[in-house]
């Protein structure tokens, strides 16, 4: 059929014919890798320099000679803080980009919005951040810090060490400080501290205007018992929260705020010196001296091309599951999701804090705990750490809900297994 038509079209589809098909070998040659990071909105502040994060070490690893005999090829897209469209462009790369993996999401918001997308189109998603946990899916690698690997520690570390009796657990409104604070409020609860020694908040996004409600903190904070904020605030919000508080003269020695959302990526915006003394818990710190911190650090700023960029702990999250996800691949000698997600379990690596990360059954890791005390430069001096590692723990100790339920996706095949009832009550593979 095609000889009777006009020469110049015969030409011209195989020209076509010629492109298309050079164009599905290159997709061929090449792993593509989804990034999945806010680029603008409110969540910009965070999320940006993880997009970079992936890019440094896709490059690096190019320069390895690739994976599985071919390049890996970067799909940056920007879900714009907009939860909603989060699951639509982890739609789009799934399904049009074909990417093999994706590493992305901040706020769990943006997380519960992808879930459903990758559980249905059985992709693998990496979630680099500190969470509330009471989740564990097969599609899912959590390398952040579970509740009983930020959020507890924290709490004893005030109760214990600085002896505080009065808590404010301050955050933004949505599903992560919620339920963090469910959490803690239940866990300070059974340490026997009372109701009217608790006082939770929640802000929107974004929210700017602190003025009233830090006067509210302060006169908690006036009862005569030493007072602390345990602060889930998330994104760009933080920077104007601190700033109120050295304008109303909180400091730390007055009333010590415990961050999980302030890292050295947002101080690094702003005068800290209303914040010295301030703390923050995370699995990491840029500070902390090791050779393979100091070896990232050097890599980072090559890449980046700028001395001054900061790193931070969603980035050695970010780091160490890339790092497990080329291990899983080569080890399942395939992309094949199914395979990749079964080789997962029991991978390890090392961290940048001179010890193991492990992949544990519920997929989540083993980590430091460590608490960092702010300086002026914007860096943070470590005042207490873990003796080890600890497990990350999928589902909470401490919720009626939560305490019977376990996951692991090796012999239950279950991320939300009821040791009661002997049921699993979510999604499972057989």
């Amino acid at each position: 059929m095609i000889k009777n038509l006009p020469k110049f079209l015969r030409g011209a589809l195989l020209t076509g014919a010629l492109a298309l098909g050079a164009t599905l070998a290159h997709a061929a040659d090449t792993i593509k890798v989804g990034v999945l990071h806010s680029l603008s909105g409110t969540m910009a502040i965070s999320e940006t320099t993880l997009k970079d994060t992936v890019l440094m070490l896709i490059d690096a690893q190019n320069k390895k000679g690739g994976l599985l005999g071919k390049k890996l090829e970067p799909v940056v897209v920007d879900p714009a803080s907009n939860w909603p469209l989060f699951a639509e462009k982890a739609r789009e790369l799934l399904q049009k980009d074909k990417v093999a993996v994706v590493f992305g999401c901040w706020t769990s918001v943006s997380r519960k919005s992808v879930l459903p997308v990758f559980e249905e189109l059985n992709g693998i998603l990496f979630y680099p951040v500190q969470y509330e946990g009471e989740e564990s899916s097969r599609n899912v690698f959590y390398t952040g810090a579970a509740p009983n690997q930020q959020a507890i520690p924290a709490v004893d570390y005030l109760m214990n060490d600085l002896g505080v009796k009065r808590w404010v657990l301050e955050g933004t409104d949505y599903v992560y400080p919620r339920t963090t604070n469910k959490i803690l409020e239940a866990y300070l609860k059974s340490k026997g501290v009372k109701d009217e020694d608790i006082m939770i908040n929640y802000t929107p996004f974004g929210f700017s205007d602190w003025q009233s409600e830090v006067a509210k903190i302060k006169q908690f904070g006036s009862a005569g018992k030493k007072t602390a904020v345990v602060s889930t605030i998330n994104g760009d919000a933080n920077v104007p929260f601190y700033k109120e508080l050295g304008n109303q003269g909180l400091s730390a020695k007055d009333i010590p705020v415990v961050a999980f959302s302030v890292g050295e990526e947002e101080l690094s915006g702003i005068d800290t010196k209303p914040l010295v003394g301030h703390l923050a818990a995370w699995n990491y710190f840029e500070s902390i001296k090791n050779p393979a911190n100091d070896a990232f650090i050097k890599e980072w700023h090559a890449f980046i091309k700028d001395p001054k960029r900061v790193t931070n702990d969603p980035m050695e999250a970010t780091y160490i599951g890339f790092n497990m996800w080329v291990k899983a691949v080569e080890k399942a000698k395939t992309t094949d999701p199914d395979k990749v997600i079964d080789a997962m379990v029991g991978i390890e690596t090392p961290n940048l804090t001179g010890g193991t990360a492990k992949m544990l059954p519920n997929h989540h890791l083993t980590k430091p705990v460590y608490i960092g005390e702010i300086q002026a430069d914007g860096q943070f001096d470590v005042v207490w750490k873990t003796k080890g590692l600890v497990p990350g723990d999928a589902w909470s100790d401490f919720l009626p809900g939560s305490k019977d339920i376990t996951a692991d996706w090796v012999t239950l095949k279950c991320g939300n297994y009821n040791t009661v009832t002997k049921k699993c009550s979510g999604q499972n593979f057989k």
